[in-house]
């Protein structure tokens, strides 16, 4: 299902899109580099870009830590040998893969998303579910781009993910004045609730306040293309001005993503068993790093992940660690 937004690259704002560039090319560690170079000899020619996002973006190194990449390829079937892969990806993007890197006397390790450039733009601009949308609006680093055609697509992406995400989160707001730290947080709530997810309740507003600078850039030069819904005032405030029809329809839409979001998280995590070598440990050790709570890697879910990963996914739920 997808929600179109009448915005082309076109009436995308300069300066929006000028703001992503300069976002995307902040400074990184080396060892997101050498990550990302080790996804350019895997991919060669197919590759268009790599992206960096999530919770290593402003680390000084991956000594404990697990780097979130995205590989956006040009398409599948040139992307893989096996044939089965390319298949998987088209049906239900992205791919998750599990990569390590020797450096010196450690081992840098990632988890990367393969998606296809067509596919990557769908979904930062079109696509129902806030899957790419809602996690490109927020900060990332483009680490590698194939040429400047592709920088820029990636680019205008991005911006369209903005644009969507403050569009969906003022419908949701109401009529009412508010500032970016409290737009960003009632959007970052609702993405983080349209899927299954560890992290505290508390997690939007952190992300909020602590990429304030960021997402004050970016909902000031997207307002231009979002004058229907949204006003500039004084002071970093602003007038959230949806339809009412849009705001009546808001929680019946989130309230659809939710559900979404469930279905496709369960067959992400089922596909992920087949291309995401030790996910089981991946999962199980993200979960304890932002609950605290202890996931026994059971012999028979390690035998059988699919199956008992549904038993083991709906005790997680109805103890709430999973929202």
């Amino acid at each position: 299902m997808t929600n179109q937004l009448a915005t082309s690259s076109k009436q995308l704002p300069d300066e929006l899109i000028a703001t992503v560039a300069s976002q995307c090319a902040g400074n990184v560690a080396e060892d997101f580099t050498i990550l990302s170079d080790a996804l350019v000899t895997r991919f060669g020619a197919s590759l268009d870009a790599v992206i960096l996002y999530g919770s290593c973006l402003h680390t000084d190194s991956l000594d404990d830590g697990i780097a979130d990449l995205y590989a956006v390829v040009d398409n599948y079937r040139d992307a893989y040998s096996k044939r089965h892969l390319a298949i998987l990806n088209a049906w239900l993007p992205p791919n998750v893969f599990y990569l390590e890197v020797p450096k010196g006397d450690k081992i840098l390790r990632a988890k990367y998303a393969v998606i296809s450039m067509a596919d990557f733009r769908k979904g930062a601009k079109t696509w129902f579910h806030p899957y790419i949308w809602a996690r490109f609006a927020q900060p990332s680093r483009l680490l590698y781009a194939s040429n400047e055609t592709k920088r820029q697509n990636i680019h205008e992406a991005i911006a369209h993910a903005v644009v969507k995400f403050i569009k969906s989160s003022v419908e949701s707001m109401g009529t009412c004045q508010a500032n970016a730290e409290e737009i960003w947080t009632s959007g970052l709530t609702l993405t983080y609730a349209a899927e299954l997810r560890a992290e505290q309740k508390t997690r939007a507003r952190h992300l909020a306040q602590s990429n304030l600078d960021a997402y004050t850039q970016l909902t000031h030069t997207a307002a231009p293309v979002l004058g229907s819904v949204l006003s500039t005032l004084p002071d970093g405030q602003y007038e959230c001005l949806p339809t009412p029809v849009d705001h009546r329809h808001s929680p019946l839409l989130w309230g659809l993503r939710r559900w979404q979001g469930r279905i496709l998280s369960i067959l992400r995590l089922a596909k992920a068993t087949l291309t995401f070598r030790d996910y089981l440990n991946y999962a199980a050790w993200k979960i304890e790093r932002h609950t605290g709570v202890h996931v026994e890697i059971t012999p028979m879910l390690r035998r059988h992940p699919i199956l008992w990963g549904f038993k083991t996914m709906w005790q997680l739920l109805r103890r709430g660690v999973l929202r």
